[in-house]
Order: C-alpha cells, then structure tokens, then sequence
C-alpha cells in the first residue's frame, strides 16, 4: 500500500472518529446522559434524537426507560450478574417452612433522577440495589404469612405488601415498582430437583 492511501485511510478513520464524537443518537425509549469533564454529570437528560456533544470532553451514556422486567426464575444465568433478574429466592415462612419464589418484578427508571442514579450509585445499580433489596423484601414478607397462605388464599396481599415495601426503598433512589407478578412459589426441594435434572 502506498504512502499516499494509507494517508487518505488514515485521515478518514480520524474524520469518522471526530464527527461521531460531535453527536449522539438516542433511539426511542432510552435517555442519556452526559458526563462533563468539566462539570460532572450534568443534571439534565437527553431525550430521544440527535444531540450534539463536545468529543472528547463529553462522554455520553445510555439508558432504558421503558418497563424493565426484572425476572426470577431458574433459567437465570448467575454468571451475568448485572442482567436484571435472579435465580429463585429462597425464604422461610412464619411456620418455618422452606419455600422458593419465582416471578417477574416491573420496573422504571424515573428520567429525571437518572442522572443522580449515575452519579451516586453507577452503571451497576442492579447488583448494588435492585438484587439485594428485592431479595431481601421477598424474604421479609414471606415471614410474615404460613406457608399455606402464601400460596393460596392470601398470594394477592404478598403481592401488594412486597410492591409497597420495594416502592418504599425504590422511589427515592428513582425507581418504580409498576407490578409484582410471582409465578410460582413451592416448597424448596422442589426446585432443588429441577435445578439437578
């Protein structure tokens, strides 16, 4: 290859490199924001479209704000922990029984605290706050009915009684709890034999 095109190779990855360093594109459903290296992260989002950065001194992040679904189920993949979601939780009942639950938790991001979610707990805000809290709430509430209620006649009231305790730690960090959907919820050795077949 001669001098001459491996300067003109060159000169347009530099071009292609500035210009996409001058703009980031949001799709729809999803905000960024900014962090300046000047001023940090900035408190206001971008929403969806075409926006103009400063390369180099400006690094853009995205995130989803449409319903995260937050899934609790044996198929999870431990290995990637910072997916939204969890192997079966494993709690015990206020008769001492032993169960396991699955479900899916619908959840939000609030757009305008998202910078401060950024800024104050980082990218991994699953495995910092959303996992440990919700494992620990569903533990909580489990020990508050017999094992009996839990899977029968009072399933709707552990439904809203974890909603509410979630929403209470939640909210302030900007994050909704839109529904709590537990699918199933079973004596641990059964899923324990699932797991092994």
């Amino acid at each position: 290859m001669s001098g001459d095109k491996l300067e003109k190779m060159m000169y347009s990855f530099v071009m292609d490199d500035v210009l996409k360093g001058f703009f980031i594109y949001v799709p729809p459903g999803y905000v960024a924001c900014v962090y300046d290296l000047g001023r940090g992260v900035l408190k206001k989002v971008l929403t969806p479209g075409l926006h103009f950065k400063i390369p180099f001194w400006q690094k853009a992040k995205l995130f989803n704000t449409q319903t995260l679904e937050y899934g609790i189920s044996r198929k999870f993949n431990v290995q990637n922990e910072r997916s939204m979601g969890d192997i079966p939780i494993a709690a015990i009942t206020q008769d001492g029984k032993r169960i396991a639950v699955e479900g899916t938790i619908l959840l939000r991001l609030d757009i305008h605290q998202i910078p401060a979610i950024w800024q104050t707990i980082g990218e991994d805000f699953v495995v910092k706050i959303i996992r440990p809290t919700v494992r620990s709430r569903i533990r909580m509430v489990a020990s508050r009915y017999d094992k009996a209620d839990v899977i029968g006649p009072k399933r709707d009231a552990v439904e809203t009684e974890l909603k509410n305790e979630l929403e209470r730690i939640f909210y302030s960090r900007g994050i909704y709890v839109e529904n709590i959907l537990l699918s199933e919820i079973a004596d641990i050795s059964e899923f324990t034999k699932t797991t092994k077949e």
